[in-house]
This record gives C-alpha cells, sequence and structure tokens, in this order.
C-alpha cells in the first residue's frame, strides 16, 4: 500500500539573473509559470499536501499559488538549500509519510521521474534517502555523488569536493525523496562548516551514513533537471520542452512539415492526422481535431478547431474562437470570441468578433463583423447557407437570416430576414468626359504656370 506524499518546492531565490520584475519561477514555459509545471506534476501523484518555500517576491509566488490551494512558507534569510527545507517544518506538522524535495526552477520534472524516487525509498533495502542523479555534458560546479552500485558512499559540494571527486561525473540535482520522520531531525544536525557558510541540504545524507543508514541514488537525463537561472537558459529549456512536445505530437500521429517552427502550449491538443506547416504558434487552450490543416504563418490561442477544418495561411484565432467541422477561415482572417459552424468559409481578410456564423455561410473577403462601439461588445448572428458580399461591414447587434445574401460593400445596421437580398451601399452615378476634361484642365494649368 502507497504511503501519504507531501512536496516541497524551493522557490525563494532572488533570481538576480533573470534581470526582471517577475519572480523567476513564475517565468513562463509553453505558456505555463515553470512553478506551475512542477506543481502539475506533483497533483498527478496526489500530494496530500505541498509547500512552496518563499522569499524575495514571496507575494508573487503566494500569489500564484494561493487558487490552487498550496501552502506556503517562508525563508526571511537566505543561509542555504537545507535552512530552507527546514522552513517547511510547521506546513508539515502531523504529516507521516513520503515528502519529495524539488526546485521552482527546475520544472521539467516528471510525474514519472517523481514516481521512481519514491517507488526507491520504499524499496525493500529502505534507503534513508534516495538522491535524483544526472550526468551532464560538462559537470561544471554541480556538487558531486561518490556511489557504489547505486548506493551513495559521499555526496559533496563543488567547492568542497577534492580533483579526484571533481573528475566523477554523476552530479547531484538538488531532488531527494526521503521519510517525513527522517527529514527534520537530520536537517536540525546539518552545520554551516563549509566553503560558502551554509546549512547544505545534501549534508543530510552523510549524516544519515553516520548513522549507519544507506542512502540510494537513481539517475536520469540532465535536460529533465535543467534549472533556469537566466533568460539564456530560459530558453535553453523552452527549447527542450518543445523539442519533447513535437516528438510527441508526431508519435501520436500529426504531420509537423518544419518541427523546429512549430511552436506549443503545454496543454495543446492535437488529433490524428492533423497537418501543421510551418510557422505556426499554439498558445493556452487549444484543441485541433482529427484531420484539420494549420497553414504556415497562423497564431491560434484559446480556440477550438473542428475535425478537418483548414486554418490560414497567416491567420489569427483568438480566445474563444471555434471552428466547426470541415469550416474554413483563410488568410489575414481574425476571429475572436465566433463560432464558425460545419462547412462556414471566411477565405480572406476578415475580421469575426463576437459572431457565431452558421453551417455553410459564406463570409466575402474584407468582411467585418464591427462589434463595439467604444463602448460595449454586441453580437452578430449570420445563418446557415447565408452569403456575405465582399467588404460589407455588419454592425452589431445584427441578424442575418439563413440564407439570406448581403450585397458586396454593404453597411448593414439592421437585422436581414432569411433568404432576403439585403444592399446597402451609396447610390452609384458617372459623369461622362470627366476624366478627359480634369486631365486637360490639369495640363492647362500647368502650362501657365510654366510661364
Amino acid at each position: 500500500m502507497s504511503r501519504p506524499l507531501a512536496a516541497i518546492i524551493l522557490a525563494a531565490g532572488k533570481g538576480t539573473r533573470m534581470k526582471s520584475d517577475l519572480h523567476k519561477v513564475l517565468h513562463p514555459i509553453a505558456g505555463r509559470p515553470m512553478l506551475l509545471h512542477l506543481i502539475a506534476a506533483v497533483s498527478a501523484l496526489k500530494a496530500e499536501r505541498t509547500v512552496v518555500v518563499t522569499g524575495a517576491g514571496r507575494e508573487q509566488v503566494e500569489a500564484a499559488v494561493s487558487p490552487l490551494g498550496i501552502a506556503t512558507a517562508l525563508q526571511a534569510e537566505q543561509l542555504g538549500t537545507g535552512h530552507a527545507v527546514a522552513q517547511a517544518e510547521a506546513a508539515l506538522a502531523g504529516f507521516d509519510g513520503d515528502v519529495l524535495i524539488l526546485y521552482g526552477d527546475v520544472p521539467l520534472v516528471t510525474s514519472a521521474t517523481m514516481q521512481a524516487m519514491i517507488d526507491r525509498l520504499n524499496a525493500d533495502d529502505a534507503p534513508a534517502i534516495v538522491v535524483l542523479g544526472f550526468r551532464p555534458a560538462d559537470a561544471a560546479a554541480y556538487g558531486r555523488i561518490i556511489a557504489t552500485d547505486g548506493i551513495i558512499d559521499k555526496m559533496v559540494e563543488y567547492k568542497d569536493a577534492t580533483d579526484a571527486e571533481r573528475a566523477v561525473d554523476l552530479c547531484n540535482s538538488g531532488l531527494m525523496a526521503v521519510r517525513s520522520a527522517d527529514l527534520f531531525p537530520l536537517l536540525a544536525r546539518v552545520g554551516n562548516d563549509n566553503a560558502a557558510g551554509e546549512y547544505y541540504l545534501p549534508d543530510v545524507v552523510m549524516l544519515a551514513a553516520a548513522d549507519g543508514r544507506r542512502s540510494a541514488v537513481i539517475e536520469t537525463g540532465a535536460a529533465e533537471v535543467a534549472g533556469v537561472n537566466s533568460r539564456g537558459e530560459l530558453a535553453d529549456v523552452e527549447a527542450s520542452w518543445q523539442a519533447t512536445r513535437r516528438a510527441q505530437a508526431m508519435a501520436d500521429g500529426a504531420t509537423l512539415i518544419a518541427p523546429e517552427t512549430v511552436w506549443f502550449a503545454h496543454d495543446t491538443v492535437i488529433g490524428r492526422d492533423v497537418v501543421i506547416e510551418p510557422n505556426v504558434f499554439f498558445g493556452p487552450g487549444v484543441s485541433i481535431g482529427d484531420g484539420a490543416t494549420i497553414h504556415a504563418f497562423s497564431h491560434i490561442e484559446g480556440a477550438t478547431v473542428g475535425a478537418k477544418a483548414e486554418v490560414g495561411p497567416f491567420a489569427r484565432l483568438r480566445p474563444g474562437a471555434v471552428m466547426g467541422e470541415k469550416s474554413k477561415v483563410g488568410n489575414f482572417v481574425e476571429m475572436k470570441k465566433a463560432t464558425l459552424g460545419p462547412g462556414a468559409k471566411a477565405s480572406h481578410l476578415t475580421y469575426l468578433g463576437d459572431a457565431e456564423v452558421g453551417a455553410e455561410a459564406n463570409i466575402g473577403a474584407g468582411t467585418i463583423t464591427c462589434n463595439y462601439d467604444g463602448f460595449f461588445k454586441y453580437k452578430t448572428v449570420i445563418g446557415a447557407g447565408a452569403f456575405i458580399g465582399s467588404n460589407s461591414a455588419l454592425v452589431a447587434p445584427v441578424t442575418i437570416g439563413a440564407g439570406a445574401t448581403v450585397g458586396a460593400g454593404s453597411v448593414i445596421t439592421k437585422d436581414v430576414e432569411a433568404d432576403a437580398l439585403a444592399i446597402a451601399r451609396g447610390k452609384q452615378e458617372a459623369s461622362p468626359g470627366w476624366g478627359k476634361r480634369f486631365r486637360d484642365a490639369m495640363a492647362a494649368k500647368k502650362a501657365a504656370a510654366k510661364k
């Protein structure tokens, strides 16, 4: 039977290298703050408690997690990772189970890896602590793990390591799993007699060893535990996430013609047999139905695209846009809080805002739903099978009946009944010979000016 689970997420660092007014852990990856990526992974494991340790910029972090019912604890003074974890003790009072220790700026750790840490903690040999290790291409200044057959002999920070220890390529990610009954008693014994004068979290492993208890290491890939301390590293982690998501989309049956140019959000849903052309951006809240085609240079956010629908090129779907099966929006069409019925088409140069378009309706080039009067938004309803001529302005609130036709260049301010023809434009007048008379007069005027 599984034991109760809690998570402590460290997010107290100042993040000065980001040079930002936004807290480091709130910078987004794939449209979601880094911290919320981690919280989502923890939630998937049905953690009983989650505590975020805050410090500088605590108000921003608290505002981000409080709607989720996540507790916070304050590390008022930055005295090291061991000291930071200790601040969560009060929030975990009375908890008896396993504890994951995570970092808010290490956002890509998966639920599967977290579960593997917990499983190893509860293995038959019952290690005191499980540490997540990795082997980067450049071990740089990471703390080292000296281990034999997965059992830790020693953990040492880079600053305190010997040359031989620095030659080891197994590095400490900082992530741990430990029983709640062990965690805080061990932390209480951690000292700060080291090169940085800080209370190091990894010291709990050696303190457990001094008690005759062994700790274990499991490994993951370096990309999963990549940290973000600068804008450059933020871009690197974004690129890593996107590469993984693109590969998953193709494995699930979508065609990405130029994968490296397609950008997904954390919650993008892509159906089978979807074709995505180059330079497409998906913001949060997008669902693409089976067999749809997304042409190049389209920007889609908060929208639902039905099966076998067609978007773009150069289309923009804003939040609330819904496209029915086999519907189409073409080049330079924008939709916002609008529904396009099955088989309906807006092929080019159109704005559909706060609108409902019926099945098989055709929206001509240059059509605008005039939904805003400077104070309030109003709705346009276009019935099934209606035909809206090019360069028409539909001034909401207005309803165009099913099967109705609006003549090109019309400004429609009143409802049009079903199957009717509506034309609202100025009367065309012609003055024969006017063009020649005008040119002759201008030529005479120029000639006079030269004299």
